[in-house]
């Protein structure tokens, strides 16, 4: 199992360009700088990838004069650190919650939700019902039902 403290940090294009290295390999800096979204300048994206490399998410083999950089951390790693990380703070820790506003704001269609249903019951199935008496001792969770309304319908200030 990945140690849960293991805090996984990107700037909006930092992921930008990880996302690139997740999705299409090992890549020269023009191939990264060509896939981004936003049009940056050839230094910029060298300079981002060299950042990756120096909090050791990516790194890089030389290829003639260049180099060739390519992911280090996997994609899915990142993606439970900071789902970790916003869990924590924007959802006092409660994985209930965040659920709860992404089903109640995210606008889902009924497959979405289908799907969703589909991962819980395996869930169930995996863990059984014996699984939440192992927990004793954890610190109580708030509930998603004393939270959420705030999240879903915004109070209306008064004139």
């Amino acid at each position: 199992m990945e140690n849960p403290r293991i805090v996984i940090t990107f700037t909006d294009r930092e992921a930008g360009v990880m996302q690139v290295l997740w999705e299409h390999g090992p890549s020269v800096v023009t191939e990264v700088q060509a896939r981004l979204d936003d049009k940056l300048a050839y230094t910029t994206v060298l300079t981002v990838l060299r950042t990756l490399e120096t909090k050791g998410y990516a790194g890089h083999t030389e290829e003639g004069r260049g180099h060739r950089y390519h992911a280090i951390i996997a994609q899915q790693l990142a993606r439970v650190s900071a789902l970790r990380h916003l869990t924590g703070k924007l959802f006092r820790g409660s994985a209930e919650l965040l659920m709860t506003h992404l089903v109640a704001d995210a606008g889902l269609d009924a497959a979405q939700l289908q799907r969703m249903r589909a991962l819980l019951a395996e869930h169930d199935a995996r863990e059984g019902e014996g699984a939440s008496a192992g927990r004793q001792g954890t610190p109580a969770q708030p509930e998603a039902a004393d939270i959420v309304p705030a999240l879903v319908t915004p109070k209306r200030k008064k004139s």
